[in-house]
């Protein structure tokens, strides 16, 4: 009876085994391409790492070799976003203010959403998008509640939240959703 009833736990235990290890593959096999995932240090592969070329008499306009299709574009080097329809069709573009660690150029995917949290530097924001860290540092966009919120930080603190006015962090709140494509360039 002994050898019946431990054959029994061992097989039992290998089906769930195998249930578990099928039910991760499935999970991962339907996640899109690179969510979740980290680029290199030098970005995403077929991303260039040198500055997008600018329209010098549109400085706001979507800068060409940002991509296509639906998308988030953030150039780290003009604190500058644009939320970008099919088409390339530019619903909304605007400024932000950057943390003081910025992501690599590459492309990236919304990872998390938070409606209201407080910030790193102690500031409470809404309409958090976040979509990769860099050195235990999570980068993504945000609103501070109230305009006149002064951080609580100093120069040694790390924050990777790229902060937007409350009108912007609403438009990037509704487009960016679980799974929106983030391309940063320089």
């Amino acid at each position: 009876m002994t050898g019946t009833s431990s054959g029994i736990v061992a097989g039992l235990t290998a089906a769930a085994v195998g249930a578990v290890g099928f039910l991760a593959y499935q999970a991962q096999a339907t996640v899109p391409a690179g969510l979740g995932g980290r680029p290199s240090a030098n970005g995403s592969p077929g991303v260039p790492a040198t500055k997008a070329p600018r329209d010098r008499r549109h400085p706001t306009a979507l800068p060409s070799g940002s991509g296509k299709g639906e998308r988030v574009v953030y150039s780290v080097d003009d604190d500058r976003v644009w939320l970008v329809a099919g088409g390339n069709r530019v619903l909304r573009t605007f400024r932000v203010r950057p943390g003081n660690v910025d992501p690599p150029v590459g492309m990236y995917w919304v990872t998390s959403r938070s409606h209201a949290v407080t910030g790193t530097d102690g500031i409470p924001i809404e309409h958090v998008v976040r979509f990769t860290t860099v050195d235990g540092v999570t980068i993504g966009f945000s609103a501070p509640v109230t305009n006149d919120a002064v951080p609580d930080t100093d120069a040694a603190d790390r924050t990777g939240g790229s902060r937007e006015t409350r009108p912007d962090g609403e438009a990037m709140w509704k487009f960016a959703t679980i799974g929106e494509r983030i391309t940063v360039i320089r």
